[in-house]
């Protein structure tokens, strides 16, 4: 079925009630993030002394979810006025995509750096240290702004957050894989793999019993809010895809065009729900640590899973 040759995903409009959502669910996301992002930073900064490889993992992953908070005016702005992709549209889709990236990829950091600590022990003196967390944390910055800032500055598309229809799908496919399905292998395999060898704990009578039950539904709510914030965007890009390359029809496309718009405030509300785990984790992991101190820790002074975000 070939999309007629008046139709296309660009030239579609949003339905009048489906922006109004997305005014609104940006609004709040907006009010929520701002709030809880600032008590995060407070609490970052004024309450936790000593520099460990998990703060500064969170405290990045604070910053870009501050950077994506900051843009939600102009980004409601710009979508309810159907603006033209002038450099202050520029500028805020660079700084949207950029910190939206980084806050997937430094929780996928925090669950590799999890998933090293629990279950390689060993190694975990070698692979963990704030200035390597720190570094890595540096690199991915660095990466993501050059790769986002040329793939949209060199956007073809008219309106502000316009899907770009001149890109490859070639192109189109490997941003899919290395946004979305390569962040989430890496973060359901490291979750699950930690789950299991705190479940085995269980198993042994351990007296931090209660202490791990908590770590095991801290980690499965993690991976809940990562799969329920991403999910839908991932769907929505991957069947607009398809429907580029088989050909809809124009109700499908509509359809399409509007559930990916909802889709893409899903993902944002991640920059507040981030803040939520903050608070969470640190509670339930500053009353008990899960496992015995051994040398490495005496040395780290940071239980592998105190505290850690979403």
């Amino acid at each position: 079925m070939n999309v007629s040759n008046n139709c296309s995903i660009t030239s579609l409009e949003l339905y009048h009630h489906v922006r109004l959502i997305e005014l609104a669910l940006y609004s709040i996301i907006f009010l929520f993030g701002a709030l809880f992002n600032a008590l995060a930073l407070w609490v970052f900064f004024c309450k936790m002394k000593k520099w460990t490889q998990t703060r500064v993992y969170v405290i990045n992953l604070v910053f870009a979810d501050c950077f994506v908070i900051c843009t939600l005016p102009f980004m409601a702005y710009l979508l309810w006025n159907k603006s033209t992709r002038d450099k202050l549209c520029q500028f805020i889709e660079t700084t949207y995509f950029i910190n939206m990236l980084v806050s997937i990829y430094v929780i996928t950091f925090v669950s590799i750096d999890r998933y090293i600590a629990i279950k390689h022990p060993l190694k975990a003196r070698t692979f963990r240290s704030p200035s390597k967390a720190a570094l890595l944390c540096g690199l991915l910055w660095v990466s993501v702004v050059v790769g986002a800032t040329a793939k949209i500055w060199q956007s073809q598309s008219t309106l502000c957050f316009q899907k770009d229809t001149s890109v490859p799908a070639a192109l189109s496919l490997i941003s899919m894989f290395f946004i979305f399905i390569l962040p989430l292998a890496i973060l359901t395999f490291c979750s699950t793999e930690v789950i299991r060898s705190l479940k085995r704990s269980l198993n042994t009578n351990s007296p931090e019993e209660k202490s791990i039950q908590k770590a095991v539904h801290i980690i499965y709510a993690n991976l809940i809010v990562f799969l329920v914030c991403f999910l839908p965007a991932f769907f929505g890009l991957l069947a607009g895809f398809v429907m580029d390359t088989v050909g809809a029809t124009c109700f499908m496309l509509q359809v399409m065009k509007n559930l990916s718009s909802v889709a893409r405030c899903i993902a944002t509300s991640n920059c507040c729900l981030d803040s939520v785990c903050y608070y969470f984790v640190t509670k339930e992991f500053h009353e008990a640590l899960l496992l015995p101190k051994t040398s490495s820790d005496k040395t780290d002074q940071t239980h592998p899973l105190q505290p850690h975000a979403c």
